[in-house]
């Protein structure tokens, strides 16, 4: 007959005897020596977090702890990863097609999330409402992400030594160099100075446009006109959680019968108006540019050169115009080259002109038309020319030029403006705006 039941009475010492069984679900035969196996019970498993394990099975319920991480990976739910970043920062890519309720843990094994951050990439779901990736940069940091929904994704419900958030945005350093536009040469006076120069190196965070201006060169006198150049333009680059860094635009050399102005660097003087222009105006520090060069009154009324960004403009003398000043070397493209010359002083007569160095152009006289300064470097004009008695138009100023430069596995490839692009370089990559635009971090 079956039985439907086993009562309590009818065990005795724990055990179940094939005495105690009747013919029934559970058969004398399926009972030996007093024990009842697994695989004669009709629910033999249970469930446990969704997962089926069979009685008398084993199952990890939490956190499976895996091997310590020294590259890039993407991460599984349910398990824990020691990351060790000593030998460099690396992205850590959260599961696919999570569940709610499904977590991963993260710690920092060694120590070195402070000097080697650990990058969050939230796949193809939302990390803390957002697709953008997040940063863990504390050291001895950790965090548990469960995924909560469409909308917020993975959240951290829980982390060590974070702060008030343990996920921070993701920072990388930028270098920056910014020449401003220089100034124009004078009619039969003196080179343009260069446009201020000023480098920098920011942390900014992943999502942030950085807006780039590149300030155009100043023109020269035009035809038979007896006036001095106009000023270059400024330069800058500006974004959220940065320094704006601004340079100012090259002073414009003197004529005789106007003064030149102050600038990035200076413009240099003039017969009649001898005294040079002042660099570094605005001041800033570490100083953007130099004075220009003072004219000579008399003789041959030799022109002072314009400033550059590395030095002073040479004096005009009777018999010579003066030089410009030298400009300032970078290597941030990966090759040294040197940008921001002054514009060279004319002379009024044959002899000796002033030459432009670095981007800037030279002088003219009675024989040799000045020049004009090269585009993207922020030289200086040259100072007009006077032949046969009749005023040359001087040298206008050469454009600026902005150049970022970032690690490569940090460039977004997001800009505006056409910048010219070059990877790899000693593991950079480095955008040249010669015209105004934008990149995005």
């Amino acid at each position: 007959m079956a039985i439907n039941k086993i009562k309590s009475t009818s065990i005795e010492d724990d055990a179940i005897t094939s005495a105690k069984v009747a013919d029934g679900v559970i058969s004398a035969a399926d009972v030996a020596d007093g024990t009842l196996t697994n695989a004669k019970l009709a629910n033999s498993s249970i469930t446990i977090n969704g997962s089926a394990v069979s009685l008398g099975g084993s199952t990890t319920i939490g956190i499976s702890w895996q091997s310590v991480q020294t590259s890039g990976f993407t991460a599984s739910a349910g398990n824990g990863y020691p990351c060790n970043t000593t030998s460099g920062g690396f992205t850590v890519t959260l599961p696919a097609s999570p569940s709610v309720g499904d977590q991963v843990q993260i710690v920092d094994y060694a120590g070195t999330f402070d000097t080697n951050g650990l990058i969050i990439n939230p796949g193809s779901n939302n990390l803390e409402g957002s697709t953008t990736d997040l940063f863990l940069d504390g050291e001895r940091e950790g965090v548990i992400l469960t995924y909560v929904d469409a909308t917020q994704g993975w959240i951290a419900t829980s982390g060590i030594n974070e702060g008030t958030d343990a996920l921070g945005p993701v920072t990388y350093s930028i270098d920056f160099l910014v020449i401003a536009g220089g100034g124009g040469g004078g009619s039969v006076g003196g080179g343009g100075g260069a446009g201020g120069y000023r480098t920098s190196t920011q942390t900014t965070t992943i999502g942030n446009t950085i807006t780039v201006t590149v300030g155009d060169g100043g023109v020269g006198s035009i035809g038979t006109s007896a006036s001095q150049g106009t000023q270059g333009s400024s330069s800058s680059i500006s974004g959220s959680g940065l320094t704006t860094i601004t340079s100012a635009g090259g002073g414009a050399g003197a004529s005789d019968s106007a003064n030149g102005s102050n600038g990035g660097s200076g413009g240099g003087g003039c017969q009649g108006n001898n005294a040079n222009r002042a660099g570094n105006t605005p001041s800033t520090s570490p100083s953007q540019g130099n004075d220009g060069g003072t004219g000579f009154n008399g003789g041959n009324y030799g022109s002072g050169g314009g400033g550059g960004a590395g030095n002073f403009g040479a004096n005009g003398t009777g018999t010579t115009g003066g030089n410009g000043g030298a400009g300032t070397a970078s290597s941030i493209t990966g090759s040294s080259i040197t940008r921001a010359g002054g514009g060279g002083g004319s002379l009024l007569s044959s002899g000796t002109i002033g030459t432009g160095t670095n981007g800037g152009g030279n002088g003219g006289n009675t024989e040799t038309t000045s020049t004009s300064g090269t585009a993207n470097t922020g030289g200086g004009g040259g100072g007009g020319s006077y032949v046969s008695g009749t005023r040359g138009s001087s040298g206008t100023g050469g454009k600026g030029v902005v150049i970022l430069s970032m690690p490569d596995d940090n460039y977004t490839g997001t800009t505006t403006g056409s910048p010219t692009v070059a990877t790899g370089v000693s593991g950079k990559t480095v955008l040249t705006f010669n015209g105004s635009g934008s990149y995005t971090t």
